[in-house]
């Protein structure tokens, strides 16, 4: 019989610290990671996720939803785009991206996070 999980952010099943300016907070649920990431003003994946991953952009798909603030988004090829408080977003692999402003901006990510900002 199927029985219904419930976790909680306040207790995470880990918390990945970024290289400076947030984190992940990472549960399982039914054997998929979900993860609540923190991005503070001044966060940059290439300043402070890079170090973590080792490749030139982040090469993990995203599928999310942006609890508060801004971020924007840079792909290889040059398009960019900006996600606000409310807006839900997939983002393929080979970008970068940074937080727009003086707020954290907060996301809830259910894509192919299982080694997102891992260390090993």
């Amino acid at each position: 019989m199927a029985t219904i999980e419930i976790k909680s952010f306040r207790q995470p099943d880990e918390t990945r610290k970024f290289e400076g300016n947030g984190q992940a907070d990472v549960v399982t649920m039914a054997g998929r990671p979900v993860a609540r990431g923190t991005f503070e003003p001044g966060w940059r994946w290439s300043d402070n996720v890079r170090p973590i991953a080792g490749t030139d952009l982040c090469e993990v798909s995203h599928l999310g939803y942006c609890l508060s603030g801004r971020m924007r988004v840079r792909m290889s090829d040059g398009a960019q785009e900006e996600v606000g408080a409310g807006d839900v977003v997939a983002i393929p692999p080979g970008h970068d991206a940074e937080v727009v402003g003086d707020e954290p901006c907060v996301l809830l990510d259910f894509g192919e996070i299982a080694e997102y900002a891992k260390r090993s």
